[in-house]
């Protein structure tokens, strides 16, 4: 007998509702595995968009003058080329010269650690025979015969591995240098692009992604972006070439070789939050231990770059830097240590220009206030005691 006899209907499927979190988080994973796997393609793409924001400043000052886009990003980019073309050329010799020398360092470093390494092989000798002491004693291995070697294939294949790692060595360097020569070229080319075309075509761009945005907007919150990162990145350069002077100045002081070129180096590495320091403290102390035989002298190297370090990142950058930014020192953290697990060194590079994008973008977006609070909180925001005074009196004057 049938359903429809009885009066009965068949049941109805209920359609399969899916939660808008489920789809976006499994998006959000979508799209961190293509970053993460080709990573080679979109690390030039996004260097080349910080570098334009950057470099955005100055071409957008003289195309108000009169100047077209084109031209003036062809002519920051040539300026910007002779300038490190400068540099290099000045640090060029003491740099080849640190480099021919880094075996004979090397040496001279394990030459003054062979009595630390002596004094903890005896300490593992003395660990293991005491290991030896508490065991059962056991059967001798047995020794291989060697009369079923050859000395001749023996003495073949002993050296057939000391070419090897040298041949991998060599293809490895090889192989670094071609993806670092395109992967520089990719981004000069897509930043004198983006910085040809400005902030009009990287608003026309975002809002034919975005259907719910507008022109008008989108152009004011990129020139936002475009003057946070300008203005970050400008007064690190200020607070970085001080510290290059700094540096520059102790190691003179201290008779370190080749002063120059670590104030360079310490300027440089300081664009790197948190590693690029470190790297500089190591590099500083190894360097005056290979050059000076007192101890004393080795620590007053460090010491004095660490003091100049902790008041550049403890006192200048965050009276300079952090009133204005005013970002989670936690998240800042966090994102350096995401995006230098993610991207490497390039990650690294980006992590700090990200939160401040997307800080700005919170803060022109009508429900980015709780992003806003849990990056950092936003500069004037907090009414101060006359607006405060005058929105009271203009509610009670509502209620009158």
């Amino acid at each position: 007998m049938s359903h429809s006899a009885d009066g009965l209907e068949p049941p109805k499927t209920l359609p399969i509702r899916r939660s808008p979190a489920a789809v976006r988080i499994l998006a959000a994973a979508l799209v961190g595995a293509l970053l993460y796997f080709a990573h080679t393609a979109f690390v030039p793409i996004v260097l080349a968009v910080l570098f334009s924001l950057i470099l955005s400043t100055p071409v957008e000052a003289l195309h108000r003058r009169g100047l077209p886009r084109s031209a003036a990003a062809v002519l920051v980019m040539v300026l910007l080329a002779v300038i490190a073309g400068a540099a290099v050329t000045m640090l060029r010799a003491p740099a080849e010269a640190w480099w021919s020398a880094a075996p004979r360092t090397i040496r001279t470093i394990e030459r003054q650690l062979r009595p630390a390494s002596m004094l903890f092989g005896r300490i593992e000798m003395l660990t293991d025979s005491a290991g030896q002491m508490t065991q059962v004693p056991s059967a001798p291995p047995t020794k291989p015969s060697s009369a079923a070697v050859d000395p001749d294939v023996a003495s073949v294949s002993a050296a057939q591995p000391s070419n090897r790692p040298a041949s991998k060595v060599a293809v490895a360097f090889l192989d670094a240098m071609h993806s670092a020569v395109v992967s520089t070229v990719a981004v000069l080319i897509v930043a004198l692009f983006a910085l040809a075309g400005g902030p009009p075509m990287l608003a026309r761009m975002t809002t034919a992604l975005a259907k719910d945005v507008n022109l008008p907007h989108t152009l004011k919150v990129i020139g936002a972006v475009r003057v946070e990162v300008s203005r970050y990145y400008v007064s690190i350069a200020l607070i970085n070439l001080g510290l290059g002077l700094a540096t520059t100045l102790i190691t003179m002081l201290l008779a370190m070789p080749d002063p120059l070129l670590w104030g360079a180096v310490a300027a440089l590495l300081n664009f790197v939050p948190y590693a690029g320091p470190a790297i500089t403290l190591v590099l500083l102390t190894i360097v005056a231990f290979v050059t000076f035989s007192s101890l004393g002298h080795v620590a007053a190297v460090a010491g004095s770059f660490l003091a100049l370090a902790t008041l550049e990142g403890q006192i200048i950058q965050p009276l300079v830097v952090g009133r204005r930014l005013e970002l989670n020192p936690l998240i800042v953290f966090l994102a350096l240590w995401f995006w230098g697990w993610f991207w490497g060194i390039p990650g690294i590079i980006i992590a700090v220009p990200s939160l401040i994008t997307l800080k700005v973008i919170a803060e022109h977006s009508r429900n980015g206030k709780p992003l806003v609070d849990f990056l950092g909180r936003a500069p004037n925001r907090d009414p101060g005691p006359a607006q405060s005074a005058k929105s009271l009196n203009l509610g009670q004057d509502n209620k009158d």
